[in-house]
């Protein structure tokens, strides 16, 4: 397993900006780059989003060729067995503060603005998975790239639930966790690249090469259909 999440910092320095302020503040990356541990050059345009996934595909093949290729369906997953978004919960440094939903919305959104309770209430945000655009942080999910019973089923059936935890809210070891917009996200439900891909076509190489970077960064291994199918998208990226 990947090292503990540096997400803590981040909450940490957002809640102290937001005790500092009082009813709705303009909180931009931009804004905060001094303030929170926040790499606000990763900061989302209309084709970046979701942390530090990279569409080469030369370097997403070498990472698929390190995956353990297994069929697997092991039973007993619940989605409670990886707790995320509650406020503290997975983060020592962030208790009663921000959830790790809201710090996506911000860091995935512009010009964003919040509540005192670190909830959105303003902004602007890019879906990459259809090329939508919105204005109510409503109309968004926060979408697990490699869905929690997708994880379940490749190998985080093994893990302790302090492990599923830091993979449900992971901020920074790997591009896990994306704003978009409801309707895709529900629509792809947790279905691998081998049965769902983004209706924007042309975002189909990021995706690929961010779903293989978070399963080589958590260990989780691929069924046979999907690394195919993951092979078909890079080949022709």
């Amino acid at each position: 397993m990947p090292d503990r999440p540096t997400a803590g910092r981040v909450l940490a320095g957002l809640a102290g900006v937001l005790l500092l302020t009082s009813g709705c503040s303009d909180l931009s990356p931009s804004d905060l780059s001094d303030v929170i541990d926040l790499d606000v050059s990763q900061a989302p345009t209309d084709s970046q989003g979701g942390g530090s996934g990279s569409s080469d595909p030369g370097s997403a093949l070498a990472l698929l060729d390190e995956l353990r290729v297994e069929e697997a369906d092991p039973p007993g997953y619940d989605r409670s067995l990886f707790p995320h978004w509650e406020s503290g919960l997975w983060s020592e440094e962030a208790q009663d503060d921000c959830t790790a939903r809201q710090v996506v919305l911000l860091r995935d959104g512009e010009n964003v603005e919040v509540d005192e309770d670190c909830q959105p209430v303003s902004g602007t945000w890019y879906s990459e998975y259809d090329g939508e655009t919105f204005t109510e942080a409503g109309d968004l999910d926060i979408d697990h790239m490699v869905p929690l019973a997708e994880a379940w089923r490749s190998g985080a059936d093994t893990w302790t639930t302090e492990e599923r935890e830091r993979f449900a809210n992971d901020l920074d070891t790997s591009p896990q966790l994306w704003a978009v917009s409801a309707s895709s996200n529900r629509s792809k439900s947790d279905e691998d690249p081998g049965e769902w891909l983004p209706p924007l076509e042309s975002f189909h190489c990021e995706y690929a090469a961010a779903w293989i970077e978070v399963k080589h960064t958590w260990d989780l291994a691929v069924n046979s259909a999907e690394e195919a199918a993951l092979r078909e998208v890079l080949s022709g990226c």
